[in-house]
């Protein structure tokens, strides 16, 4: 149908040109994205079935973060952060000029982009949808750790040493058969981005106790990088709903759950 195509559009921004796709009509509903990735690469991957979303009347904004995908981003450490990836998604709202609160969906990085910003200012916001929470609090330190170690090997060997170093690592069942895609910032900028990473936690779980907002909180199984005791964390802290998916099956049925949430027709 005509009202399903997507439409891509660019604001600007902190001296970036962040591009956006805007698909569907209905109440707004905002996704953010994981690190290295995009809207294109979140797609060649095929993890998420956005379409139920749309078809449940939704009006759906994809974003390309800073220096992700199409959109530009500066060699700053400090612009890749989750309270500044926050700003940028709540200049966005700004921009789109929408009547009332939004739903907002993140997906890992994207998950504490849109919990700064739920955080910072929930009256924008009407629904959260939270996609695999990354490391957080007690577990964040080593991962920081680890970020930090790929900027220094980016900037040492290029970014082909540290893709073959993250090649070489467990994948979660979930994911199993997903493609690998390489990481959308560019290289010059990829170091920023790692240590923004590095310097960036979740809000404290007593800040997530005080929002008032219906959550849904997706997780899978086996992943390090976004343990399920983040996941618990989260979900108690707001009062959510927690699935947590062991097969890709159970991940392509997300799209479904998740509009389902945002209709109120959910559990």
């Amino acid at each position: 149908m005509e009202e399903h195509r997507a439409a891509e559009h660019v604001f600007r921004h902190r001296g970036a040109e962040l591009v956006y796709e805007d698909r569907g009509r209905g109440p707004l509903a905002v996704y953010a994205h994981g690190g290295f990735a995009g809207r294109a690469a979140e797609d060649r991957m095929g993890l998420f079935d956005w379409d139920p979303v749309v078809r449940a009347g939704r009006r759906l904004i994809r974003y390309d973060a800073r220096a992700h995908g199409r959109s530009t981003g500066a060699p700053v450490d400090a612009d890749y952060t989750y309270p500044a990836l926050a700003d940028d998604l709540l200049a966005l709202l700004d921009h789109l000029d929408a009547d009332g609160p939004a739903d907002a969906m993140g997906s890992s990085m994207g998950c504490g982009t849109v919990l700064h910003a739920a955080v910072r200012a929930p009256d924008r916001f009407s629904r959260l949808v939270l996609l695999l929470p990354p490391t957080a609090w007690t577990t964040r330190e080593a991962y920081a750790r680890a970020d930090r170690r790929a900027a220094d090997t980016v900037e040492r060997e290029g970014a082909a040493a540290w893709l073959a170093a993250r090649a070489r690592g467990p994948r979660p069942p979930a994911a199993s058969g997903v493609p690998d895609v390489p990481p959308t910032p560019a290289e010059r900028v990829l170091p920023s981005v790692l240590r923004g990473l590095a310097r960036s936690d979740l809000p404290p779980p007593d800040e997530l106790a005080r929002l008032r907002l219906p959550a849904l909180v997706l997780a899978w199984a086996d992943d390090p990088g976004h343990p399920l005791s983040t996941a618990g964390t989260v979900a108690r802290a707001l009062g959510a709903d927690l699935r947590i998916a062991r097969s890709r099956a159970e991940v392509r049925d997300w799209g479904r759950i998740v509009a389902d949430h945002l209709t109120g027709t959910g559990r």
